[in-house]
């Protein structure tokens, strides 16, 4: 890992995470969660991981807050529940190639947070696309980098 590699990583991360905090501020809704720090880590600091990917960004962030929304409406939310959740949204991304261990997190603070269907939207899509729009530029902006590696 190059100094370059890693100081254009963090300020990377830092944008991404700045621009969700600017989009939440603009349209009055909390859209960050603590997952989106650990898809900054895959997504700024490990750009060529097939778990980097759009696919898995995005999709294993909806996964996994389906799975949350859907394991609340049908169980509740309780330590038993999280763990549930926890594992499914494992499960459920591995069957559908979208593996990106940030949506075990984002799982857990759904069932956690008893969240319901708008989680998934706001602030699961939202989040993860103002991160991706981020990684798209600050990853091709320098030479050293490109992103993505593949889209699906």
């Amino acid at each position: 890992m190059s100094l370059r590699y890693a100081v254009w990583s963090f300020i990377s991360a830092t944008l991404g995470i700045l621009a969700i905090c600017e989009v939440t501020t603009l349209v009055g809704h909390p859209l960050l969660i603590g997952s989106f720090g650990a898809s900054a880590v895959l997504l700024f600091g490990a750009t060529d991981s097939p778990l980097a990917q759009p696919r898995n960004l995005v999709g294993g962030h909806l996964v996994s807050a389906t799975v949350a929304v859907v394991v609340v409406a049908l169980f509740g939310s309780s330590p038993v529940t999280m763990a549930i959740g926890v594992g499914l949204a494992i499960f459920v991304m591995n069957m559908t190639h979208t593996t990106h261990p940030p949506g075990g997190a984002t799982a857990l603070i759904g069932v956690q947070g008893a969240a319901g269907p708008s989680f998934i939207l706001l602030p699961v899509l939202a989040g993860a696309l103002i991160l991706l729009a981020t990684a798209i530029f600050t990853n091709n902006v320098v030479y050293h980098r490109s992103y993505p590696k593949h889209w699906l």
